[in-house]
């Protein structure tokens, strides 16, 4: 379960190569990774909001009630679980002139894997300090920019400049998605939360 995580982190190219040849399955790599992954994220934000609460450093902290945070989280995990499927159909579809584009399925696995530094880097969540959320979600996404480049050219069977191209549209695309799947959660947020909290968080 989850046996991939050190390699991606550690020594990319070689755990590429090795994920490349099982040929897993979506329902496999969504099922002993992403769903495992993904609640990171999620758990780390719950305990977060809900017990410390988010701050801007050095002003009070806004936190959700329980009821909030656990539906709001469960909105965050569905959400997580779409972008992945997003992604990889995105890369999909940008890969349509290659001849040797894999099939829809092998390139939302290929998203699942490369989405790893995200997920990790939810885990400073757990005391979402805005600040320090944003310099994690940076580190994660210049990781995930590093798995794609390392990984793109042997998935698609393309050299190393076709593969920084296709990479760095994927992400500035997957970019987009990020914002919007982190909009729509401060979206779910606010219309979730106590009019108070709202008012103090835009005040």
């Amino acid at each position: 379960m989850i046996n991939h995580v050190w390699g991606l982190i550690h020594h990319p190219d070689k755990e590429w190569r090795a994920i490349n040849e099982e040929h897993e399955s979506v329902s496999h790599m969504y099922y002993h990774h992403v769903l495992w992954m993904a609640a990171i994220p999620v758990v780390s934000t719950f305990i977060g909001t809900t017990q410390f609460g988010w701050t801007f450093g050095g002003e009070a902290a806004i936190k959700v009630s329980y009821a909030d945070g656990l539906g709001l989280g469960l909105m965050f995990y569905a959400l997580i679980l779409v972008a992945v499927a997003l992604v990889g159909s995105l890369i999909h579809w940008m890969a349509r002139n290659h001849p040797e584009r894999p099939p829809r399925q092998e390139c939302i696995v290929f998203a699942g894997y490369i989405a790893t530094p995200m997920f990790l880097s939810g885990l400073v969540a757990v005391y979402p300090m805005i600040w320090l959320c944003l310099l994690a979600v940076v580190v994660g996404v210049a990781y995930t920019g590093y798995l794609m480049y390392r990984g793109i050219p042997s998935f698609l069977g393309i050299n190393n400049k076709q593969g920084f191209i296709l990479s760095s549209t994927t992400l500035g695309v997957g970019i987009l998605i990020l914002e919007a799947l982190l909009a729509a959660v401060v979206l779910l947020w606010s219309l979730g939360s106590d009019h108070s909290i709202v008012w103090s968080f835009f005040s």
